[in-house]
């Protein structure tokens, strides 16, 4: 007997499609998660660190980089070192999500 035009053995496999991918989406959702990506800039002056699912962690500045008199390149090295990790991030997603993503917006 089939269900509105469709055969009880073509739903069966349609549903296991839906559960493996579903899976494989959980599992790449929590590598991104539990992956850690480092942004820098200034040749490592300014370093940024998240997790692949853009939680911050953490910020390392070192003390060369703090120049009183020019707080504004603080300021960039910081952004840019926010910037290069959030493109990482971006990177991961996309590569682990791949078409499982399918551009559904999921983290």
């Amino acid at each position: 007997m089939g269900y509105g035009g469709f055969g009880g053995g073509n739903m069966q496999q349609l549903m296991k499609q839906a559960q493996a991918m579903q899976r494989k989406l959980q599992e790449a959702q929590q590598e991104i998660a539990e992956t850690e990506l480092v942004g820098s800039a200034a040749g490592g002056m300014v370093e940024f660190t998240m997790m692949g699912d853009k939680t911050p962690v953490s910020i390392s500045i070192k003390p060369e980089a703090v120049d009183p008199d020019d707080v504004e390149m603080l300021e960039d090295m910081i952004l840019a070192a926010i910037n290069d990790a959030n493109a990482q991030a971006d990177k991961l997603q996309k590569d682990l999500m791949g078409p499982l993503g399918g551009g559904m917006g999921l983290l």
